[in-house]
């Protein structure tokens, strides 16, 4: 029910370490979108409501969103996050919380009723100033990288990061919002994802792929991620690619699944 039009560009060059991608919307009716995890969090302005932060999901997360709406937003990669914003990302979990409540002087400059081209080069700086001033941990950067092998085990990543288990632990919860087994299962659900967004078919092959130990697995994971069965998954983000046909291709791929009126959302591969 409704349309929402998402736009998407890549991070400015300075940021990209730090940086998935910034974007907008526009709903031009009452839309409803169910958001995927993806170990991102998003700092974000909107029109009427001012600035706020959406946290790390650990599952779907539906939202409607009103006609007439207006967002602008910038999403952080995992591990950057936490040390951007000086929050404990852990604490925001699956919220949506104001901006005010965790940085109140940066909040006064991107208050509801401002145009959005002016919230828009407010939030760029914000976000800017941010990465200039923070002081990344090196250390689960480096960690969230090795993670993405399916292979990776959790006590080798601690060990060659020069972590123990507990610190690696603690450390992502801080700046990622959960821990390195919660994550690597995040990441592992996004390639199911960007292999069913390219067309393939095969369930059994796309769960040995992304490191799954059969599909029963992948089922069991994709209906805590997501709240469909992979096959239901997968027919919803078709549709919303088609939808998407005749549209610049911007080498995005789809965050957001589209179900019973839900609209999809395009975001930066990483």
């Amino acid at each position: 029910m409704g349309s929402r039009r998402y736009t998407e560009w890549p991070a400015p060059a300075g940021l990209r370490d730090a940086m998935v991608c910034v974007w907008s919307a526009a709903a031009a009716h009452d839309t409803k979108t169910i958001i995927l995890p993806d170990g991102c969090c998003d700092l974000i302005w909107e029109q009427g409501r001012g600035a706020f932060v959406a946290g790390p999901d650990t599952g779907p997360v539906r939202a409607t969103t009103r006609a007439g709406t207006v967002m602008f937003g910038v999403r952080f990669r995992p591990a950057a996050g936490g040390p951007l914003l000086g929050t404990p990302l852990s604490e925001i979990r699956d919220q949506r919380v104001d901006l005010a409540d965790l940085r109140p002087a940066d909040a006064v400059r991107l208050p509801a009723a401002l145009d959005v081209r002016t919230a828009a080069t407010r939030v760029l700086d914000l976000a800017g100033r941010l990465v200039t001033d923070g002081q990344p941990d090196v250390a689960v950067a480096y960690a969230v990288q090795m993670l993405r092998d399916p292979r990776a085990r959790v006590e080798q990543v601690a060990a060659e990061v020069g972590l123990s288990m507990r610190q690696l632990r603690r450390r992502c919860h801080e700046t990622v919002g959960y821990g390195p087994k919660t994550l690597q299962r995040v990441m592992r659900f996004r390639r199911f994802v960007s292999r069913i967004d390219a067309g393939d078919q095969d369930l059994a092959a796309i769960a040995a792929a992304a490191g799954y130990a059969d599909q029963a697995h992948l089922t069991r994971e994709c209906l805590k991620l997501a709240g469909l069965t992979p096959a239901a998954l997968a027919k919803v983000r078709g549709a919303a690619e088609e939808r998407f046909a005749g549209q610049p291709d911007f080498g995005y791929e789809p965050r957001y699944a589209d179900a019973g009126g839900l609209e999809p959302e395009r975001v930066v591969r990483s």
